[in-house]
């Protein structure tokens, strides 16, 4: 009696443990497939030649309202103003650029400081993250000892990189962890960055500090060239196949471009209707059409199959112009127009504009996601 109790005993055990073992297989083979889901998925961004830094999309509109020191969510269907949060840790000081994560359910914002360039006695010293899904800032990355974060990129995996020009670095930011993984030196007082879409290097512009835009090799995380700029440099833009670097000249209305197989000046572009230096460039999602935009309000686009093919030009409806949100159709675009607290959005084939509506402040950076 006693012996087959004890059997039973050991029979119940066995059985239990087989459960357990087999629950634990499924539960491992789950984690195994969700990795591998997710690895494929960045796979997929990556060879489906998505522009990860000049994101679209039809859940929402984000806008950094940098003049009103805000981040303002959109209802992109109606334009109406859905949520505004200050994403900074003390008084004046403001958010600046932007970017959005490959899965597009997290925002992250450079919060700058109290001043612009060249002028910002209280810099910022954080990158705020916000949940698109619930529309609220969730947390931080604190860059210090670094400060005045402000041109932003990711890349496919999901790693940050952002230029703090006061300390002139480029640093790596891990969103995961929320911290450092390595600060560059860059030379100059590198403003905004160009990531190539393999992540295999890094372009700055260092503005009138220095006459040269660094390059950084990001797999040994060391600056390895200089890509002379005499008049100085202001936007920066890769291209979809990541072949060209486009750079705006500081202070002649030329678009530079830089062979990223050479890191050397392989054309220069004229752009049309303006005698002075360029402002800021940007790629559609497609990678079909370049716009450059002035802060008299003036916008180029060009053909990127043919950047010296005619160009089209158009004016927003306000001024000091800073950054666009592309629609997913690839028909329209949104301007913020910096200087007058509102948006237009314009039709780019027609180069018109369709329609303006207020926003903030002063809206710097915004896109759709």
């Amino acid at each position: 009696m006693e012996t087959k109790f004890f059997a039973g005993v050991v029979a119940l055990l066995f059985v239990a443990l087989l459960g357990y073992r087999i629950a634990a297989a499924r539960n491992d083979m789950q984690a195994r497939a969700e990795d591998r889901a997710q690895i494929e998925n960045l796979m997929s961004i990556w060879s489906a030649n998505v522009n990860l830094n000049s994101p679209t999309g039809t859940h929402g509109l984000i806008m950094v309202d940098k003049v009103g020191g805000y981040v303002r969510f959109f209802d992109p269907a109606t334009d109406k103003e859905l949520a505004s949060i200050d994403p900074s840790d003390g008084p004046g000081i403001k958010p600046h650029e932007l970017a959005i994560s490959p899965d597009h359910k997290t925002a992250y914002v450079s919060v700058y400081g109290d001043g612009v360039y060249g002028n910002n006695p209280h810099p910022g010293h954080t990158v705020a993250i916000f949940d698109l899904v619930s529309q609220k800032m969730v947390g931080g990355i604190d860059v210090s000892p670094y400060r005045a974060p402000h041109g932003l990129q990711i890349d496919p995996q999901g790693m940050l990189y952002v230029a703090c020009d006061l300390d002139r670095k480029v640093l790596i930011l891990d969103p995961k962890k929320r911290s450092i993984e390595a600060a560059i030196d860059v030379e100059g007082t590198g403003h905004w960055i160009a990531l190539l879409p393999d992540a295999s290097k890094l372009y700055v512009a260092n503005k009138n500090d220095k006459p040269f835009v660094s390059v950084i090799d990001l797999k040994s995380r060391k600056m390895i060239g200089k890509v002379p700029m005499p008049n100085g440099s202001q936007g920066i833009v890769v291209s979809l196949d990541g072949k060209t670097v486009l750079v705006a000249d500081y202070s002649e209305p030329y678009l530079h471009v830089i062979s990223t197989a050479t890191d050397m000046e392989v054309d220069k572009v004229k752009v049309k209707g303006v005698e002075k230096g360029l402002y800021k460039a940007f790629y559609t999602p497609d990678g079909k059409r370049l716009l450059t935009c002035l802060t008299d309000g003036q916008i180029n686009i060009f053909s990127s199959a043919d950047l010296h093919a005619p160009q089209k030009v158009m004016k927003s409806a306000g001024t000091a112009l800073m950054g666009f949100a592309f629609a997913p159709d690839g028909k329209t675009a949104l301007v913020g127009n910096h200087g007058e607290g509102t948006v237009s959005r314009i039709d780019l084939e027609t180069a018109t504009v369709i329609n303006t509506f207020p926003a903030g402040k002063g809206v710097e950076t915004l896109a759709y996601y």
